[in-house]
């Protein structure tokens, strides 16, 4: 019997310790900037978060080989907003663009926090 009281009360610890009420946010709502090293110079975007989310990415100035570096410039973005994080894949064919987009929306997100 005390074996199963315990084994009750430890239930109710771990079903409590899964209902925190924390309500802290992941960032400081506003719009960031973030730069980061390309192929063939700086990338640089703008991203705007609310208090929990990321809600648009912007490149704002870079000098990619166009043709080359077009999938990570226009799709890049969406993903990284679909994903709300920074932590995605890079496109193939044009990696380096891909690590400085998400590179820069990392240095934004600093700034964020």
């Amino acid at each position: 019997m005390k074996n199963f009281k315990a084994l009750i009360a430890s239930a109710a610890l771990i079903a409590l310790a899964g209902c925190s009420s924390s309500s802290a946010s992941a960032y400081k709502a506003g719009t960031y900037t973030g730069t980061a090293e390309g192929h063939n110079g700086d990338v640089t975007v703008e991203v705007t978060v609310s208090d929990t989310a990321i809600t648009d990415v912007k490149i704002t100035s870079q000098g990619e080989t166009a043709g080359i570096a077009d999938n990570a410039l226009n799709d890049l973005p969406g993903l990284i907003v679909k994903a709300n994080s920074f932590e995605v894949d890079t496109i193939s064919g044009c990696t380096d663009t891909s690590e400085a987009i998400i590179n820069a929306v990392k240095a934004a997100l600093d700034q964020a926090k």
